[in-house]
């Protein structure tokens, strides 16, 4: 059985999201704000079916998705972009891969103890970020 990610998560960290907003080709106006926000992770987890809502200030955005099952992604808000995505366990790691524009996007999530652990990838750029569970 896979991990269980229910939970609301507080971030603590953020490496090079900077970069990765530039591989997304995100304008500098939205990157300058979007380095400056904490979100919160908010995941509900039951079975095949999770909701990912990360919340900030600014901007919010909701992933509601079975695991294993590819769907239309509509990104409005992030970079304006729609992929196919399929996310998938590989293990205990929560692995999606976003087909589209960007070569090599996707995303991993992983808890370890009361971490979640967030790895986010576009064009060969790895952003890493890191919430702690309250």
């Amino acid at each position: 059985m896979p991990v269980d990610l229910n939970g609301y998560w507080k971030m603590i960290s953020s490496d090079n999201f900077e970069e990765y907003l530039k591989a997304l080709d995100v304008n500098v106006a939205i990157r300058k704000i979007a380095t400056l926000l904490k979100p919160d992770k908010e995941i509900s987890h039951d079975g095949d079916h999770i909701v990912i809502k990360t919340l900030s200030t600014f901007k919010n955005y909701n992933m509601d998705f079975h695991v294993g099952k590819e769907f239309e992604e509509d990104l409005s808000g992030v970079d304006d972009r729609k992929c196919m995505t399929t996310i998938t366990w590989d293990g205990d790691k929560l692995v999606c891969v976003q087909k589209g524009e960007i070569e090599g996007r996707g995303w991993s999530h992983w808890v370890e103890g009361d971490e979640l652990h967030l790895e986010l990838r576009a064009g060969g750029v790895v952003s890493k970020q890191v919430f702690k569970k309250t």
